[in-house]
């Protein structure tokens, strides 16, 4: 079975449906003419081997990277090209600490632990 994404005018998917195997090889055109779904589709995959990860409905697709990213946790939130994810604008500070994002602030919040 293959798996096809389509995708909306912004590169985002609206959702993944299956093909079955004897269609594969002309699985878009399948999807839009013989099963008149119209709108774009492109392959994903389940094992990872084709753009970077297995698409899902959120998600958004780069045609130059040719992956599709994850949801955007935050809109401050920018692209991490070298893992094809998302990262905040200011770096995690690495003190040992637990943090959590504060969209409102653009920062890191550190937890504090609960007193005894």
């Amino acid at each position: 079975m293959a798996h096809f994404a389509e995708l909306d005018d912004n590169n985002n998917v609206l959702r993944v449906v299956v093909v079955s195997n004897e269609h594969e090889h002309r699985g878009e055109e399948y999807l839009r003419d013989d099963c008149g779904l119209g709108g774009k589709w492109i392959q994903t995959s389940y094992n990872h081997k084709i753009r970077k990860r297995f698409a899902g409905q959120g998600m958004s697709y780069d045609p130059v990277a040719d992956v599709f990213y994850p949801i955007k946790p935050f809109p401050s939130w920018i692209k991490d090209e070298s893992n094809f994810g998302w990262k905040a604008p200011v770096d995690k500070p690495n003190d040992g600490k637990r943090y959590i994002w504060d969209e409102p602030t653009v920062s890191w919040v550190e937890v504090k632990q609960p007193t005894e």
